[in-house]
C-alpha cells in the first residue's frame, strides 16, 4: 500500500491513541484488494485520525507465534471452538517496542488481549514469559515457535467513537510474501456498531465482514500436513478477490 495517500488524515500520537487501546473488544474483519483501499479512505477521511510515529504512518509489524507440539491453538480455530488462544511476541518496529501478547476469544466473540513488555523478538519463551502465559490462560502448556510473520499496517482512530481500524498489507510468512494484493481490515470496537463510518463505507462497496486469522492462514499455507479443510474456502476467496 505504498502508493496510498495517507496524508488526507490528521495525525494522532501513540500516547493519544492509548486512550482507545481496547484491550477487550469486538473485532470485525474484512478482506479486499489493495486497489480498493484508497476509495474507502477518501470516504472516511474526516471520521478518523491516523497513528503517526515520528514521520511514519505506515508501520512494520514483525511477530513470532507460539503453539503446542500438536498445534493445539491452530486446531482450536480450525475445529470451530468458540474459545481460542494465540500467543506471540510482536515487534512494533517504528515504535521500537516489543511485547509478549496473549489473545483470547470467548464464546460471545469478545477478544481480550493481555501483554507484557519484553526486550526483543525471540524464538523461545523464557521463564517469566511462560509464567505470564500460564497465569493469563490458566493453562500450563509447553510452547514452541510455530510461525513468523511480517506485514505493514496503518491505524486509524475514530474522532467520535471508541473505535480503531487497522489495515494490513504485504503479509509474509517465514520471509515469503503470501499475497501482494491482499489487504486485511480489522475494525476494533467496544461492542459491534454497524453505524461505524468505516463499516458503512465498506458496506456501500459490498464489502462484508469476513472471518479470517492471519495466524491460521499462515499455518495452513506453510504446513501441508496440517488439517485445513475449513480454510480451503478462505484460500479460494482470497485468490478470487486478489487476482
Amino acid at each position: 500500500m505504498d502508493a496510498l495517500n495517507l496524508d488526507i488524515f490528521d495525525s494522532i500520537s501513540l500516547n493519544e491513541m492509548n486512550s482507545v487501546s481496547l484491550m477487550k473488544r469486538m473485532d470485525t474483519k474484512f478482506i479486499l484488494h489493495r486497489d480498493a483501499v484508497q476509495a474507502i479512505l477518501n470516504k472516511v477521511q474526516f471520521d478518523y485520525k491516523i497513528l503517526q510515529v515520528a514521520s511514519d504512518r505506515l508501520m512494520t509489524y514483525h511477530s513470532v507465534y507460539f503453539d503446542t507440539d500438536d498445534d493445539h491453538f491452530y486446531h482450536m480455530h480450525h475445529n470451530g471452538h468458540s474459545h481460542r488462544i494465540k500467543v506471540r511476541i510482536r515487534n512494533y518496529v517504528e515504535s521500537n517496542l516489543c511485547f509478549l501478547e496473549v489473545k483470547q476469544k470467548d464464546s460471545q466473540g469478545n477478544t481480550l488481549k493481555n501483554r507484557i513488555k519484553v526486550n526483543q523478538l525471540t524464538s523461545t519463551l523464557g521463564e517469566e514469559a511462560i509464567t505470564f502465559v500460564t497465569q493469563t490462560t490458566a493453562k500450563q502448556i509447553k510452547l514452541h515457535k510455530s510461525i513468523e510473520n511480517q506485514f505493514n499496517r496503518f491505524t486509524l482512530v475514530s474522532t467520535a467513537l471508541q473505535e480503531r481500524v487497522t489495515m494490513d498489507s504485504n503479509l509474509s510468512y517465514n520471509g515469503v510474501i503470501f499475497n501482494k494484493n491482499l489487504v486485511i481490515i480489522e475494525l476494533k470496537q467496544e461492542k459491534l456498531n454497524r453505524l461505524s463510518p468505516l463499516f458503512q463505507a465498506l458496506k456501500a462497496q459490498s464489502i462484508n465482514p469476513y472471518s479470517i486469522s492471519k495466524y491460521c492462514i499462515g499455518m495452513a499455507s506453510t504446513n501441508a500436513d496440517l488439517k485445513q479443510n475449513l480454510f480451503k474456502p478462505k484460500f479460494l476467496k482470497i485468490n478470487k478477490l486478489t487476482t
